[in-house]
């Protein structure tokens, strides 16, 4: 029944009753009005009307309610409209602009009502007197028309801020929503970023750690070469996902992100783990492919290497890259363990939709006891 309203609000909405109050009272005395029989009458009406103004916002169907009040104590006492009417048009208003779905439409059927009533008030008795002539008629409908007019046209603004409020708060709805989305985006970007790091990096060190272990005894300085790539791979990778929390705390846009360029640096850091890797590039690109297609054939080949390292029974590594005109073709093919399922975790799931993001396609599967991840992203015109 009542609408939430600052502080401010209220006070506002009272001091504006009251400053009503004090102006309609004196003129209706001056307008002759409060006569000894009457001026109960007119300050019953002045007192209830104001009242109407003070709690339109608040409440306007109570405000609606107390109106109507005003109106049928006044042809009680039998008084003509008079100044304190005026308070009827913006109780319609606000039962237009801030009122519920019912308080809305009784608004709507008070202008009708109203001024039907309001000319029966004013007509009915001369009519009883004088009886009913053409004149009578004529000016009736005239009072009819003018008070539908005038008491719609309040109505009919306070739809019209109420629709205005709507769309406001829809456009503001709205701009939440794609705000939230877009957050939700990056954090999803950024935990996919998080997994290709980290995976691709433990992988790299693992491989190390255990071929350390096992030359440590054997051949000193290959177990000291091992520990320098950890060494290498673990302070990238921490640097890496430093900048990936960075952003994530902040909020801030994307920062240094991988590029072909950097290709060269993963494949060192396979072959370092010990695998057979071999990459074929024919043809190789003719320029410089657009920024998140980079992106995506560096973290499509990251997590694919990751997963030949994970999984691989330790034979050759095949990479195969092809930019042609409108797309790029990848492939990775690796033979796997006997017990090993590389396409059942995340990494898989999140190649796919890197692939997907860059509006290509990817694929994972078996294939005659290889693992082979294929993926066609679309570059456009070389630049």
């Amino acid at each position: 029944m009542f609408r939430r309203l600052t502080t401010a609000q209220i006070v506002v909405d009272v001091l504006l009753a009251g400053l009503f109050a004090a102006v309609a009272a004196p003129i209706e005395i001056a307008l002759g009005r409060t006569v000894d029989s009457n001026a109960l009458g007119t300050a019953l009406v002045v007192v209830i009307f104001a009242g109407a103004l003070a709690v339109r916002r608040l409440s306007p169907g109570l405000s609606l309610g107390l109106a109507w009040l005003g109106a049928i104590v006044q042809m009680s006492f039998g008084r003509s409209p008079g100044f304190a009417d005026f308070a009827i048009f913006a109780v319609l208003y606000a039962t237009a602009a801030y009122g519920s779905r019912l308080v809305f439409w009784l608004g709507f059927s008070s202008t009708i009502v109203g001024a039907a009533v309001i000319t029966l008030y004013l007509f009915a008795g001369p009519v009883v007197v004088t009886g009913l002539d053409w004149s009578t008629i004529t000016t009736a409908a005239a009072v009819l028309i003018a008070a539908t007019f005038a008491l719609m046209l309040a109505w009919t603004v306070g739809a019209l801020v109420r629709t205005a409020l709507r769309a406001r708060v829809t456009r503001e709805a709205q701009r939440r929503a794609e705000e939230e989305t877009v957050a939700e985006q990056e954090r999803v970007r950024i935990a996919r970023d998080m997994h290709d790091v980290v995976a691709h990096s433990l992988a790299v060190v693992i491989a190390q750690a255990d071929g350390a272990r096992y030359a440590a005894a054997s051949d000193p300085t290959v177990a000291t070469a091992a520990l320098g790539t950890i060494s290498s791979t673990a302070r990238s990778a921490l640097a890496d996902v430093r900048l990936l929390l960075s952003q994530l705390r902040h909020s801030q846009g994307d920062g240094p992100q991988p590029t072909l360029a950097d290709l060269e640096e993963l494949y060192a850091q396979v072959r370092a783990a010990g695998v057979d890797l071999r990459v074929d590039i024919d043809p190789a690109p003719p320029g410089e492919p657009p920024a998140a297609v980079q992106l995506a054939v560096y973290r499509v080949l990251q997590e694919a290497l990751t997963n030949a390292l994970r999984h691989g029974d330790g034979g050759t590594v095949n990479v195969r890259i092809a930019w042609l005109a409108d797309r790029v073709d990848l492939s990775v093919r690796n033979r796997t363990k006997t017990d090993a399922a590389p396409g059942a975790g995340h990494g898989v799931i999140g190649m796919r939709e890197r692939a997907q993001l860059a509006g290509g396609s990817l694929t994972a599967e078996a294939v005659d006891g290889a693992f082979v991840v294929r993926a066609s992203l679309p570059v456009g015109a070389a630049a």
